[in-house]
């Protein structure tokens, strides 16, 4: 339970991919697992049948992407942690560029801001299959919009504020002036009682 590599390694992947819990680690595991395993059942068939079900086997690893048509059981038995958790749709949104970091990425899915093949998908763990990969975007107005509106957010804001300093420099040169006037009626008033 206190294995200190174990513990250290699920930390590692943590970091690296942004996982919230080691909960999602050990469903990767527990999948990589479940793969190896009936790789070696399928060792213990009949040719046969061995043909027949390696191809199902490596068939379905290769619409996720996890190994090439040509592979072999070896290559199945070679699976590790880190191929399923690189599939999953948050490891693919961070990779292609979509979010600056996996917590991001993370981040984006969970509000529905993603979309593959046009359908909104609100899990991070969803594992991705090959031919979904190019159609990953996000869900609603593009980004550059976004950007786009945030820049004429700011612009209008800075317009304002300019024209806020310009009428409070406007506002300050009459209070000035009223003051000039006030105290040349006042100098025009004393004048006046003393010519009288």
């Amino acid at each position: 339970m206190w294995d200190k590599q174990r513990i250290e390694d699920e930390k590692r992947l943590k970091e690296k991919y942004g996982l919230v819990n080691n909960e999602e680690i050990w469903k990767a595991q527990t999948k990589v697992g479940t793969k190896r395993t009936n790789a070696r059942k399928l060792l213990a068939l009949t040719l046969d049948e061995r043909l027949k079900r390696e191809k199902e086997l490596i068939a379905s690893l290769e619409r996720i992407g996890l190994i090439s048509q040509q592979a072999t059981l070896d290559d199945v038995l070679g699976l590790k942690v880190e191929d399923f958790l690189e599939r999953r749709l948050q490891s693919i949104v961070w990779r292609k560029g979509l979010a600056l970091t996996a917590k991001q990425a993370r981040q984006f899915i969970t509000h529905g801001k993603v979309s593959v093949n046009g359908n909104r998908i609100n899990a991070p763990g969803y594992l991705v299959q090959k031919t979904e990969e190019d159609s990953i975007k996000f869900y609603g107005a593009p980004v550059e919009l976004i950007r786009a509106k945030k820049e004429d957010t700011k612009k209008k804001f800075e317009e304002i504020n300019e024209d806020l300093k310009k009428s409070k420099i406007e506002k300050a040169v009459i209070e000035e002036v009223a003051e000039e006037v006030k105290e040349i009626e006042k100098e025009i008033e004393q004048e006046v009682v003393v010519n009288e």
